[in-house]
């Protein structure tokens, strides 16, 4: 089976936000719109991640579209760390609707209710009504191929769209040091003892020579 067809999926970036205790969010990449009257989306969040448990508590949750220029520290935050022990909304960083956090600084903010949901084997699908939708600006929203191919992200194993990569068809000439928290790879010789991931902003001790 040729698992690389789904490459050819688009997907867009996003970071959906909801508020219990205290504000929660991760982004995700699976994420459509089902309907435009009235409207509804569906997004795809892995049963491990903090958020989903928070969303099905509060039965709302924010979307905020990623732009192309988004700050590489929203993706490390969001991205690669856990709501459970980060507090990754600040003060700067956020808007409020009607009590949801949401990216203050993206192409838009969608404000939900959950209606449904569906249970698979790793993920949870909500069915979002969309109830708000504000901060809309003029900027080009990114897409998952845009992460891979001009930021070289990988995803993280509980995105719905993460695969084991294959091994390497042919050795390069260089040597190859891959990022053990995001999957980020850089050919060098060897890695300065200042160098930090560009994507999830672990240091050299993360890195692991393939």
């Amino acid at each position: 089976m040729e698992r690389k067809v789904l490459r050819n999926i688009s997907y867009g970036m996003y970071v959906v936000g909801t508020k219990d205790e205290k504000d929660v969010g991760c982004i995700v990449n699976t994420l459509v719109q089902i309907t435009s009257d009235p409207g509804t989306i569906a997004v795809s969040i892995n049963h491990d991640n903090y958020t989903n448990e928070k969303i099905k508590k509060a039965k709302k949750f924010t979307v905020s579209i990623l732009k192309e220029d988004t700050e590489k520290e929203i993706i490390q935050t969001f991205g690669y760390q856990s709501s459970r022990d980060t507090n990754k909304f600040t003060e700067e960083n956020k808007i409020v609707l009607d009590g949801m956090p949401a990216l203050k600084n993206s192409c838009g903010t969608l404000l939900c209710e959950v209606i449904d949901t569906m249970e698979t084997s790793t993920h949870t699908v909500f069915l979002g009504k969309i109830l708000d939708m504000e901060n809309y600006q003029e900027n080009r929203p990114m897409t998952y191929r845009y992460y891979q191919e001009e930021l070289k992200g990988k995803s993280p194993k509980n995105a719905p769209t993460y695969v084991e990569e294959a091994k390497k068809e042919e050795a390069s000439s260089k040597t190859i040091w891959k990022c053990s928290v995001c999957g980020y790879e850089v050919e060098m010789d060897s890695l300065p003892e200042d160098f930090v991931c560009p994507i999830c902003g672990r240091t050299v001790e993360a890195f692991k020579k393939i």
